[in-house]
């Protein structure tokens, strides 16, 4: 029996690029049992009218999904998880970076050799530098924070077995980080190579704070390996302390009449100072993050819904 495929899309200031990929995916793919999930993150522009269209025009393959306002692309696609049917699940980007053509090859992939995780790499990125700074940064620390396996590139263009994706939409805080909540699953996990286009139309909607926020949902809600770095530099800085303690007590011995140096002390002052604001930060964060979630702020909240019969 032929598996159905789904393919979510979150869409964010997408009006040049959504409709000519919608169409050239069912293109492509309107001969198999496919889904495409539009999920609108609060564009600026005209997405929600485009995907609307998209929508009324295919009615049977699309399901669109508005939100009511910018959560961020993690959130849309946890919105956009939470309505698929597919057996297998591809999520891509709107901006035409990731190659329709090869959509395909990902779900053959995965469903022939039976992965619960099929990420895609690249061979030359076509970000611009600071985007890839921050990719290349993010998937550093992935490495041990969320113990992934050092050859594996956290690309946004994956593929999901059903199975993972039911998992992932167990999740019900405020905080979503897709790759996190899907590594946690399963280690049965592949990669393929693809294409990196350049962006046709637009600029990427990651300012620095949305990357610092990506960066933090990681950081903070997948490990509590931060508290034990702070527990060790607090030890660490401890015996330090203690050693420059020695030191001035020795130099006193040695040289009575000389008096301590005043720059040495308040330089030790600040750097104290500033590991344990460090580190109450982090603390706060942590604290910050678990009322926000008992306070129940929402993951996403869906405004209106066009072409979903289950939910």
């Amino acid at each position: 029996m032929e598996l159905t495929i789904s393919i979510v899309i979150p869409v964010y200031n997408g009006a040049k690029t959504i409709g000519h990929l919608t169409e050239k995916l069912v293109e492509l793919l309107g001969n198999r049992k496919l889904q495409i999930v539009l999920v609108n993150d609060g564009s600026k522009d005209k997405s929600h009218e485009i995907c609307r269209d998209m929508a009324l025009k295919y009615a049977s393959i699309i399901t669109y999904i508005n939100l009511s306002k910018n959560f961020g692309e993690h959130n849309a696609v946890m919105a956009g998880l939470n309505y698929v049917k597919g057996d297998y699940v591809v999520i891509m980007d709107d901006d035409f970076q990731n190659l329709p053509e090869e959509v395909s090859m990902l779900f053959d992939e995965a469903i022939n050799k039976k992965y619960d995780i099929l990420y895609t790499f690249y061979r030359k990125k076509e970000h611009d530098w600071f985007r890839n700074l921050g990719s290349y940064f993010n998937n550093w620390v992935a490495n041990f924070m969320l113990d992934k396996p050092k050859d594996l590139y956290l690309s946004s263009f994956k593929c999901l077995s059903r199975f993972v994706v039911k998992e992932i939409i167990k999740y019900k805080g405020p905080f979503p980080y897709i790759d996190g909540l899907a590594l946690r699953c399963t280690r049965n996990i592949g990669k393929i190579e693809v294409h990196h286009e350049k962006r046709k139309e637009g600029q990427s909607g990651y300012t620095l704070r949305k990357l610092i926020n990506l960066w933090l949902n990681m950081f903070v809600n997948f490990s509590i390996i931060p508290l034990r770095l702070s527990s060790w530099l607090g030890i660490l800085f401890s015996i330090l302390g203690g050693i420059l303690s020695i030191l001035v007590v020795i130099e006193k011995v040695l040289k009575p009449h000389e008096a301590i140096g005043w720059p040495s002390l308040i330089i030790a002052i600040m750097i104290f100072s500033g590991v344990q604001l460090l580190i109450l930060g982090l603390l706060g964060e942590y604290l910050g993050r678990l009322f926000l979630s008992d306070n129940q702020t929402p993951q996403f909240l869906v405004y209106e819904v066009f072409n979903d019969t289950d939910n």
